[in-house]
């Protein structure tokens, strides 16, 4: 089966990689992050054990490890000197850190000592990097989306340096989802999926607001995949919506607007799942090549791979 924004057109592969077979997969298996790696593999966070999973282009499962991330989230991967790493998110156990392909702790992050963590929760569902490869300072940003609705900013060693609430400019943060440092430009920027405002909020790289976009096309974004030019921004709400460089919309991908009104959403059953449609996306990554990969947020998991054909 084919689909198409409008422009590009994409065959739909349902399920192109099988998520190991696990009780913890059963009751929860989730999947949430999805990043590509510089070979082209592809690493999937699932609420399960092993949380993290990576397969080659072709679904082939190469490694699985992570015990711990009963609330496996959100996935960035990043490159320090050639070298690869993970940052993860569980919205459990509040844990935030880097780690290695296989699963070394290289860094973690703290919640912030600030007032108002007295009397709520920090649950951070992102991270992005100003990755030092690309020309940035090596700064990390990280969401409390279904916490306070903060985003804070670190050091690259670690070091929490502010925070911003999105009343700088377009409004304070509703479920600040998902984050992304766009490095398209000369001045990078800092992308904020505002999931609850259904918009998208970009700040400097100094926490300063500089604009927002989307807030007439969004429904529930969630967060960031770069894909050449383009900005593809999976919404929960069942869907994925393209940017073009100037942040104009290109058009949807297995548009399903209806899928919140299905009995059970999101989690429906199997038989109302249906190809070229999406339920409950919740993370993706494109590839060199212009592939897109799609992680859902259902139980017991849901992938899909969208391989370009034109």
């Amino acid at each position: 089966m084919q689909i198409s924004d409008g422009i590009k057109s994409y065959e739909w592969i349902e399920n192109w990689a099988k998520i190991p077979d696990t009780p913890s997969g059963r009751e929860n298996g989730r999947t949430h992050g999805v990043a590509v790696l510089k070979l082209g593999n592809v690493v999937i966070f699932n609420q399960a054990n092993p949380a993290v999973l990576i397969y080659n282009p072709d679904g082939e499962l190469l490694e699985s490890w992570g015990d711990r991330f009963a609330g496996a989230h959100g996935l960035t991967a990043v490159e320090e000197d050639g070298v690869e790493y993970l940052w993860l998110t569980d919205q459990n156990t509040a844990e935030v850190v880097k780690t290695t392909l296989t699963g070394e702790t290289v860094l973690t992050l703290a919640c912030p000592d600030l007032p108002i963590y007295a009397e709520k929760k920090f649950i951070p569902t992102w991270v992005a990097v100003d990755e030092v490869r690309h020309g940035g300072s090596g700064d990390i940003w990280v969401t409390d989306g279904y916490g306070t609705g903060l985003i804070h900013r670190y050091s690259a060693d670690g070091t929490y340096v502010s925070s911003i609430d999105g009343s700088e400019g377009g409004g304070l943060f509703s479920c600040p989802h998902g984050i992304w440092i766009d490095t398209r430009k000369a001045e990078h920027e800092l992308l904020v999926a505002d999931r609850g405002n259904h918009r998208i909020q970009v700040y400097t790289m100094e926490g300063i607001y500089k604009r927002t976009f989307g807030a007439d096309v969004l429904t529930s974004p969630d967060c960031f995949a770069p894909n050449g030019d383009e900005i593809v921004v999976p919404e929960l709400f069942g869907r994925l919506a393209v940017f073009d460089a100037n942040e104009a919309l290109v058009g949807y991908l297995g548009d399903q607007p209806e899928a919140q009104k299905l009995a059970g959403w999101p989690n429906v059953a199997p038989e109302l799942i249906v190809e070229g449609k999406f339920n409950s996306p919740h993370g993706a990554a494109a590839d060199a090549a212009g592939n897109i990969y799609s992680g859902e947020w259902i139980v017991g998991g849901r992938l899909v791979k969208l391989a370009l054909v034109s």
